[in-house]
């Protein structure tokens, strides 16, 4: 006869503090992998992930504003992430996504949260620049996609959510966020951001 594994306060404990997610959810993960902390990491990001799906008509109303002074005083960030609610935003892994992605914004050229905020006549001068830049005798559907290379690749460079994170280039701000969500198994987003620089 098969018995249920009992994980300890203390696993119970450190997976918490690792993940995030709530006791119970730890308990069952520890249940379910039968004491394997990793196998019960990635079990609590898949149900966190089925729970954020399932969310994500919902409004996340709730959140942080968070501040990033970066040495010196020459840069400061204010930027304002959302989720469902109060209790997620006190969490300190929701805490710690909020002071990265406003440090990461202080370090990187930031002009546009979402591609969709770049300004159609701002996209319609890149393409015209980077038609320029097509080698000649190339065909058009070629040229094309070049254009469209050069333009993804802008994005990515100015885009918030479409840069790979400071701290960890295997990662896109947008991941990031969505990482966070899943593990705590709510809807959030970045909803805006203000950038200080002096003399600017």
């Amino acid at each position: 006869m098969q018995t249920t594994y009992k994980p300890t306060a203390d696993e119970v404990k450190r997976l918490r503090e690792d993940s995030g997610a709530g006791m119970i959810d730890c308990r069952n993960a520890l249940v379910k992998s039968e004491g394997d902390l990793a196998k019960a990491k990635v079990l609590l990001q898949e149900q966190g992930q089925a729970k954020a799906d399932k969310k994500a008509e919902r409004s996340a109303n709730e959140g942080l504003v968070g501040s990033y002074i970066h040495t010196g005083g020459k840069v400061g960030v204010l930027v304002e992430i959302n989720c469902e609610t109060d209790f997620v935003a006190r969490n300190d892994k929701f805490k710690d996504l909020v002071r990265d992605v406003a440090m990461h914004i202080a370090a990187m050229p930031a002009a546009y949260l979402t591609r969709e905020e770049v300004p159609a006549d701002k996209v319609a001068e890149l393409r015209a620049e980077f038609v320029t830049q097509i080698p000649p005798g190339k065909p058009p559907a070629v040229g094309e996609k070049i254009v469209e290379g050069k333009l993804n690749k802008w994005f990515e460079d100015h885009v918030v959510l479409e840069q790979s994170f400071v701290k960890d280039d295997s990662v896109t701000v947008g991941e990031l966020v969505n990482g966070v969500s899943s593990v705590l198994g709510e809807k959030m987003s970045v909803r805006r951001f203000a950038k200080f620089a002096l003399g600017e």
